[in-house]
């Protein structure tokens, strides 16, 4: 299953018109979209709880939410597993990381012991709502503390009674294998694909393959969008109009069709008035 990055309605709805089975609330592009800043911890857990909501309310698709460390503790995970699927998460994405967070692809991270993150899964689990809320459980420890530890602490969340298991940024294809050689029969395995990050392997079919069930395409959206807006910019700046680039852009009609402009105004006439 291929789910990319979303961090507002119109990129959930992008994706959902593309014919993707799921979508994935990015908290890294929801920092670097909304807040215009890099992904290290800023996000707060409300503001990701309403972009959730937001999203529920324009889209039908499974939502993966990222909900990196929970935001605190054992018991503020509760909290952010009860707040996240009263706004509509489908999966919820947790991480050992200690706060404050940063991205899997990034150095300098650090992560909490085994037996916290083993806590933080079990409390996740016992506040959900319902059991159809799958609980994906991800170690940072690869890049801290070397691939044995990672090992044994995804051993670990899954017998706490993880859904998934999400191994952050591992360094080649022999460790994706012994990854798969362990835990592929025994839970989904997700795999992050990170334009320019540590990601030794790319295609779909080979992470198929090496039995991976889910892809991730966190900030492909955003990593293709912001050097053609740059370019538009630069080129308004300099010449005051678009007309270089418009046969590449959508005009007001394109978005509204997009949109759905016409399917709503139909519905705002069912409840108009009759004279």
């Amino acid at each position: 299953m291929q789910a990319p990055g979303v961090y507002d309605g119109l990129s959930a709805l992008l994706v959902e018109q593309a014919g993707f089975e799921a979508a994935f609330l990015s908290g890294a592009c929801l920092s670097f979209a909304r807040f215009g800043r890099p992904d290290m911890g800023l996000v707060t857990a409300a503001e990701v709880s309403e972009t959730v909501a937001v999203i529920r309310d324009r889209i039908s698709l499974p939502l993966i939410v990222d909900i990196d460390t929970g935001f605190g503790n054992a018991l503020n995970v509760q909290r952010t597993v009860r707040d996240f699927e009263r706004a509509g998460a489908s999966a919820l994405q947790l991480e050992d990381q200690q706060a404050p967070k940063r991205c899997g692809h990034m150095s300098g991270k650090s992560v909490i012991s085994s037996q916290e993150m083993v806590g933080k899964i079990k409390a996740a689990l016992d506040s959900r709502h319902s059991d159809e809320t799958l609980l994906f459980a991800r170690t940072d420890a690869l890049g801290v503390n070397g691939f044995d530890d990672a090992m044994e602490r995804a051993q670990r969340y899954l017998e706490a009674g993880a859904d998934a298991l999400f191994i952050e940024a591992p360094q080649n294809r022999e460790q994706m294998e012994k990854i798969s050689a362990q835990f592929a029969a025994e839970a989904p395995l997700i795999h992050n694909l990170v334009e320019g990050g540590d990601t030794p392997i790319e295609k779909p079919a080979e992470l198929e393959a090496l039995g991976y069930r889910i892809a991730l395409y966190p900030a492909a959206l955003l990593h293709q969008f912001t050097p053609q807006a740059q370019r538009l910019l630069t080129h308004i700046r300099k010449e005051g109009d678009t007309r270089k680039y418009r046969n590449e852009m959508y005009s007001l009609s394109d978005m509204n069709r997009v949109l759905g402009a016409d399917a709503l105004l139909k519905d705002g006439q069912h409840y108009d008035a009759k004279s």
